[in-house]
């Protein structure tokens, strides 16, 4: 679970913050209302596009739902 910050306490501590911030993030509240959530950006993220190639197969028409429906109708 995302550890929770107060929104002043976080502007006190923004930089040390980001330093310090993990993978769940940091939830900023506002009067203890969730109000935003901080995330480390991804960088393994652009090593993910192909990583399925030849694993899968694509079974039937993927423009297709498979349900037949009638425009006019």
């Amino acid at each position: 679970m995302a550890r929770t910050i107060g929104a002043a306490r976080f502007k006190e501590q923004c930089l040390a913050l980001l330093d310090s911030l993990d993978p769940e993030g940091i939830v900023i509240t506002k009067h203890g209302k969730p109000v935003a959530k901080l995330v480390p950006i991804e960088s393994e993220s652009a090593e993910l596009i192909g990583a399925l190639a030849d694993k899968l197969k694509i079974r039937g028409d993927v423009l297709s739902t498979g349900v037949s429906w009638n425009a006019q109708s």
